[in-house]
């Protein structure tokens, strides 16, 4: 039964939401595919839920094909199972934290990995029953400090989250390279296109990961990557190659303490001393929970503190604030340095900064700065890798040179190993008999994220534009004028012959200008329009292809071979 246009609730906009600021967010409300409830809270409306349930069956199909046994497990958790594994406090404010009418403390699920390892420690009693790969399809909730852009960053979204169990590494290996695989076939069928990145697993744990990416502006993440080997990964892991820097003053020299009044900045310095940016060294204090840590890096460089978080090995890391920075060092931000430090303040130090000397940096006193500073000989580094790199550094891998981009992340895949099965005692009897813990991984997709991905890669200025495979509809089929029966005969007559075939035809019957049927249709990102008019009388219809704004006249006779070659051409099917 064909569906209608006016029959279907679809509240299309003719100008862009003043909250909106990208353009899936903009797109999305205008096309009538959602509906804002609160901040970073979305309803998808009947557009919304047919592409959100297509992406699903493409999600769902992949799993089960890699041997994924669904589950549906609950959102709301007892606090004390996140207290086991130490996440109760450690994913700290993103986590929605309740108590019920007894007072007792439960959680919002942000992720599931709790749920499901508690699960194998209950029902998983032998290595006979492993490998394991369990899957859900199912609600999260996070308290976002910054929801925006629309469904690109929100406070409650759909997840497909996924768990492997093996005895051992190798087994770990396996399920994740399936993942993998899954994962890629899962975004080319939904017509993205997409990267796979080296990624920081952050509070999940684990030995590494990878993060699968969609180009955009609108993304949060940045990306470094090679077009000439491949290599790509998130700044947060990324490195790169260096060109090497002339230390050319004489070995052996002494620091010397140089007045430097009102000059605090790197720039300040440069001009003040003729020291350049790339000879000196850049010297921060940051709090890595209550412990305060000096970070230096060289001066033109950035600290990445995700990095920095890591070394560190805390959840988080945060500038020391002025006055904890006066406290500790007896100077102000600016004229800081790592030589004549208080004791037993950590000094975390840049790879960058490795066999340098003769270097500048802030002399602990206000308005001085300390000259020919070598790093291992007036201070005692601990090496870590801490910059954050930068478009134009060369490749890590090859000759070639690193792109820094924004990108969206729609899947992240990690390598557990054995953290939560040993918090929560998971464990197997091995072929020995010895109990051991189950080696797990964990992999999850956003599902509006995709959806929010393709409209960002692909929608335009007239609107929505979505591959085939994730569209609401096929084709929707405009009537130039309703009352004309000889259109609505074709219009029947082509809806059966499309659908016969298995596809979803959108019929616009409205008793609506045609420039206004036409907008509407390119606002909500069909893929296939198909304009009965005038030619009906000669045998011939119009077919405008969305993604490319091509029209074509096409015979009556050939609308559905015609219509299946725009489809297979937009990809995504």
């Amino acid at each position: 039964m064909p569906t209608h246009f006016k029959e279907l609730f679809i509240p299309t906009l003719r100008e862009d939401p003043a909250e909106a600021d990208t353009r899936s967010h903009k797109l999305l409300l205008r096309g009538g595919y959602i509906r804002q409830l609160a901040a970073g809270i979305y309803s998808l409306l009947p557009l919304g839920q047919r592409s959100f349930l297509k992406i699903i069956a493409i999600v769902r199909e992949e799993m089960n094909a890699i041997g994924g046994q669904e589950f549906l497990l609950p959102a709301l958790h007892p606090a004390d199972l996140w207290r086991e594994t130490g996440r109760f406090d450690d994913m700290g404010e993103i986590l929605f934290r309740l108590k019920d009418r007894s007072q007792r403390d439960l959680v919002l699920g942000p992720t599931h990995e709790e749920v499901f390892t508690a699960i194998a420690r209950d029902e998983l009693r032998s290595y006979k029953q492993l490998p394991q790969i369990w899957y859900q399809i199912q609600n999260k909730f996070r308290d976002e400090a910054r929801a925006k852009s629309g469904l690109l960053r929100v406070r409650q979204f759909t997840m497909k989250d996924s768990y492997s169990f093996d005895l051992d590494s190798d087994g770990l290996d396996a399920a994740y390279d399936k993942h993998d695989r899954a994962y890629r076939t899962i975004f080319t069928r939904c017509g993205l296109e997409f990267v796979a990145v080296e990624a920081h697993s952050g509070a999940m744990g684990g030995s590494s990961s990878q993060e699968f990416m969609v180009r955009s502006d609108a993304g949060e993440d940045d990306i470094a990557a090679c077009s000439a080997c491949g290599y790509s990964a998130n700044l947060a892991k990324a490195t790169s190659r260096l060109q090497p820097v002339e230390d050319s003053d004489p070995e052996g020299r002494q620091p010397a303490k140089v007045h430097t009044p009102g000059q605090k900045t790197i720039a300040e310095i440069e001009a003040f001393l003729g020291w350049p940016a790339s000879r000196q060294i850049k010297s921060l204090v940051y709090m890595a929970g209550e412990t305060p840590v000096m970070v230096l890096v060289r001066g033109d460089h950035e600290l990445n503190e995700t990095k920095l978080a890591v070394a560190a090995g805390v959840a988080e890391v945060r500038p020391a604030t002025d006055e904890e920075i006066q406290d500790l060092m007896g100077a102000a931000a600016g004229s800081l340095g790592p030589v004549n430090l208080p004791q037993n303040l950590t000094v975390l130090t840049d790879d960058a900064l490795r066999d340098r000397r003769n270097m500048a940096c802030g002399a602990n006193q206000d308005d001085y700065h300390l000259i020919g500073v070598t790093p291992g000989e007036h201070f005692t580094p601990h090496w870590e890798e801490l910059r954050t790199v930068a478009s134009g550094e060369g490749c890590p891998t090859c000759d070639g040179t690193l792109e820094v981009f924004r990108a969206i992340e729609v899947g992240h895949i990690f390598k557990l190993g054995t953290k939560y099965s040993e918090a929560l005692g998971a464990n197997v009897l091995d072929s020995a008999g010895k109990a051991v813990p189950v080696v797990m991984g964990s992999y999850g997709i956003g599902v509006e994220r995709i959806l929010a991905s393709a409209v960002e890669l692909y929608g335009d200025d007239a609107g929505i534009v979505l591959p085939p495979s994730i569209a609401p509809f096929d084709v929707i089929l405009v009537l130039v004028k309703a009352s004309d029966r000889d259109q609505q005969q074709a219009a029947e007559r082509f809806t059966g012959e499309l659908e016969a075939t298995g596809l979803e035809v959108l019929v616009d019957d409205r008793n609506e200008r045609p420039g206004v049927k036409f907008k509407d249709a390119e606002l909500i990102g069909i893929p296939v329009r198909i304009t009965l008019g005038r030619g009906l009388a000669t045998g011939v219809v119009e077919l405008t292809d969305r993604r490319t704004g091509q029209t074509v006249e096409t015979s009556v006779d050939e609308i559905t071979a015609a219509v299946r070659a725009i489809l297979a051409r937009a990809g995504g099917t």
